[in-house]
């Protein structure tokens, strides 16, 4: 996996390209789009990496956020056609905006932009609201973890947000808008950070080549420290290699730091630096390989 620090100007998938073309011929893939104004954190798997993108995508994700009051637009962010709103008075204080906020920490029902990427009877939303279609979009259940207030002068509004996979910025941009009685829009985005990568372990992706690319792989092993890990013998080895169940002995399952609510394992080497697979365990206790990466050699 690479960690990209994505630039303002083009789309996640631009991004993956760049590495695409490097990694030939491996596959390549993102754990998480970015809108293309956003800049920031995007994980991208390269080879049997791009099997892990679907936990990857679960981890918690942290956002620098400018919200600007009085205006509101078709896409909740400045990308769209912009509406301007009478400054309220007197103007919302730094008190009503952070109890406004309140509401929206914690497990929340939450509906996305009109225009982003969820499907609608097997279309996206986009794409119906380029068209001009009329649809709805039903609200989701997501997680925001913290909402920080960074700076506030009217009309900007600078937040630090820390919330769970499939969180909108934009509908809490909006949503604080309406429930302020002034409008509000996500007018930049930035994402600091995913699980524990943060910016300071990213790279552009104009600054790689095929002499760098290297330098900057991270480890399988190292992807799902977030998970169980179980330690395997050589002889597990052998078994989880043709996809055959293995025992599980409690006193050797590593339990992570926070809990998940992923229910995969993961099969690590004896020394825990080498992925072997990923696994759920069964109606019996022994543990089922479903992801197994044995095929080829371990990044180091």
């Amino acid at each position: 996996m690479l960690v990209l620090d994505k630039p303002a100007g083009i789309t996640s998938r631009d991004a993956v390209n760049r590495i695409q073309r490097l990694a030939r011929p491996l596959r390549t893939g993102h754990a998480g789009t970015l809108d293309p104004p956003a800049t920031g954190i995007l994980l991208v798997c390269i080879g049997d990496a791009t099997r892990l993108v679907r936990i990857l995508q679960l981890l918690p994700k942290t956002y620098l956020a400018r919200f600007t009051l009085g205006q509101s637009s078709d896409t909740d962010d400045a990308a769209g056609q912009i509406q301007q709103h009478p400054a309220p008075d007197p103007l919302p204080t730094l008190t009503s905006i952070s109890n406004c906020l309140q509401q929206f920490i914690g497990t929340i029902a939450q509906t996305p932009p009109a225009w982003s990427a969820v499907h609608v009877n097997g279309q996206r939303a986009y794409d119906l609201a380029r068209a001009g279609r009329e649809f709805t979009l039903s609200a989701r259940d997501v997680d925001v973890h913290e909402i920080s207030i960074r700076s506030w002068t009217w009309p900007h509004l600078d937040l630090e947000i820390s919330c769970g996979s499939g969180t909108y910025i934009r509908s809490i941009a909006r949503d604080l808008g309406q429930n302020l009685g002034c409008g509000a829009l996500m007018s930049s985005l930035q994402r600091t950070a995913v699980g524990p990568w943060d910016l300071s372990q990213a790279v552009s992706p104009d600054s790689l080549s095929l002499d760098t690319l290297q330098q900057h792989i991270i480890n399988p092993a190292r992807l799902v420290d977030h998970l169980p890990v179980y330690p395997c013998t050589e002889s597990e080895r052998e078994d989880i290699r043709c996809g055959r169940r293995i025992p599980c002995s409690p006193d050797r399952l590593v339990k992570p730091a926070q809990p998940t609510d992923d229910p995969s394992i993961a099969l690590k080497s004896a020394d825990m630096q080498q992925l072997l697979a990923l696994a759920e365990p069964d109606s019996t206790g022994l543990l089922r390989p479903r992801a197994v990466f044995l095929h080829g050699p371990a990044v180091n």
